[in-house]
């Protein structure tokens, strides 16, 4: 008898672009082949069963790549949260309760026995489509075929059910069972970085990101017992700086780079936050003092954006504000903010040391990436490229900034920190995924930007993508299909090389 497969160790291959048209417009989809039915005692023993469908690294014993593991497996967990998040709004009518118990259906696999009350199982969606003679009559929730994942069954104990409360129970589970992987691997003397990436490449919990960036950019040693010193000593550098190089803001060799600066940060995003005297202040001084000590590049338009992530995130941790964008530094104390502004200045530094040759003169970094941008996408989907080639539309109009800026003023910035935690996570990866995450980003577009028949309409488009209402799982999508691209493409670069 035909019946649901439950989801081991589910694969999910990222959308391949040229076929499905517009990435991540649906659900992707898993295969279903069907399986001997196989009695299931209770809910929890399904749950746990197919746990290894949710999470990740369980089993280390597994013979894949150690990124390629941690990418697969995380990214279904993302997909599965969308999938039950979905299939509870759906469930906003509650079903009328039946004192008759149902027949049981064909087509799916033998339901969990429940001490009392009714128990039903949701169709596969591989089956839902089909009608089938042995249904009951009773209502039912009908699926769209877009989803990927077998639903969680719908329990009904003692005559009530709640879809809603199981969903966010099974969340909140994984989440905590995730943060407290977290909190074991950093509390150990010596934190494993090689283990840290692999967990953070798909997202970091709030409570544990600002210590785990400040690992990941090598700002704060390995060894737990050596980060007090080191934080205060590299606090107590950075505000030698301010003391010896700040009030040179106003002398005439560095009048127009303090100018500049204090010009650009009125103009920077979000504006409840920046636009705070404190927060002013603060940004001001990390970057005059940057520039001071980089005379190779000095101050260019740009960097001060990538001050704003680390500063959110680490100031979040004294405030219990979860809007990233409003948070309020007059609750904070003064050497709080004083420790924070020395925390940012140096991670932000870290960053930069590795893309610097976006910033030097000519800015070459970017000229190259966004070349190599354009040879990528040329591969990768030619009937994009030869559109936007087609209309004169020139990559460096609207990948310029993509580069420059690091996506900042294409995302909003939860969605920024949420693809920092990767890029961090990734081998050069503010300098070289970067460029696959951009060439995923303008193919997420396609469906968009072939409708378009105009220079300007083009243009305009690509330079103000509609975003504003992506959240962690859009950005996890992305950075799976960033992953399938560099995978395909990195170490071969005749591949996309005219």
């Amino acid at each position: 008898m035909p019946s649901i497969q439950h989801v081991y160790g589910a694969q999910h291959p990222p959308f391949d672009p040229l076929l499905h048209g517009t990435l991540l417009k649906s659900t992707p989809k898993v295969p279903t082949t069907p399986v001997k039915a196989k009695r299931v005692s209770t809910f929890q023993e399904f749950e746990s069963n197919t746990s290894d469908a949710w999470d990740a690294g369980e089993d280390d014993d597994e013979l894949l790549a150690m990124a390629t593991e941690s990418l697969n497996s995380e990214v279904v967990m993302e997909t599965a949260h969308r999938v039950l998040r979905n299939h509870s709004q759906r469930q906003s009518q509650p079903s009328q309760k039946t004192t008759e118990p149902e027949p049981e259906p064909q087509p799916i696999a033998e339901p969990p026995v429940a001490p009392s009350g009714d128990l039903r199982l949701v169709k596969s969606v591989s089956e839902s489509h089909t009608p089938c003679p042995s249904e009951s009559t009773g209502d039912t929730v009908p699926l769209q075929r877009s989803q990927s994942l077998p639903h969680s069954a719908t329990v009904t104990l003692s005559g009530t059910s709640d879809p809603h409360a199981l969903a966010d129970s099974a969340l909140s589970k994984r989440e905590t069972s995730r943060l407290d992987k977290f909190k074991q691997l950093l509390a150990g003397p010596n934190t494993d970085l090689e283990e840290l990436r692999k967990l953070s490449w798909s997202g970091i919990p709030k409570p544990v990101r600002p210590m785990t960036w400040k690992l990941l950019s090598g700002y704060l040693p390995a060894n737990v017992d050596r980060r007090p010193a080191t934080l205060q000593r590299k606090q107590k550098e950075y505000f030698a700086f301010i003391e010896h190089y700040y009030s040179s803001r106003n002398d005439e060799v560095h009048q127009d780079t303090y100018r500049q600066i204090h010009i650009d940060i009125p103009r920077m995003s979000p504006e409840a936050l920046i636009l705070q005297p404190k927060v002013t202040e603060i940004f001001e001084r990390i970057l005059f003092i940057w520039a001071i000590r980089h005379p190779a590049s000095g101050y260019v338009q740009g960097i001060n954006d990538l001050v704003t992530p680390f500063f959110v995130v680490f100031i979040c941790e004294y405030t219990d504000r979860e809007d990233v964008d409003k948070v309020d530094v007059s609750s904070v104390p003064a050497e709080v903010l004083r420790n924070i502004e020395a925390d940012t200045y140096w991670c932000m530094s870290k960053l930069l040391d590795g893309i610097q040759d976006n910033y030097t003169f000519a800015q070459p970094g970017i000229q190259m990436k966004v070349k190599m941008l354009e040879e990528l996408v040329s591969r990768i989907d030619e009937r994009v490229h030869r559109h936007l080639d087609g209309h004169e539309v020139r990559y460096l109009q609207f990948a310029f900034r993509w580069m420059n800026n690091l996506l900042m003023r294409e995302l909003p910035l939860r969605c920024t920190i949420r693809l920092w935690d990767t890029y961090q996570s990734e081998p050069e990866g503010f300098s070289h995924f970067h460029l696959y995450v951009c060439a995923a980003f303008l193919v997420r577009w396609r469906r968009e930007i072939l409708e378009e028949r105009d220079f300007q309409e083009l243009l305009l488009f690509l330079q103000n993508l509609p975003t504003a209402r992506w959240d962690d799982q859009d950005v996890s999508l992305l950075l799976a299909e960033a992953y399938r691209l560099k995978f395909a493409f990195a170490d071969a670069p005749n591949h996309y090389k005219k």
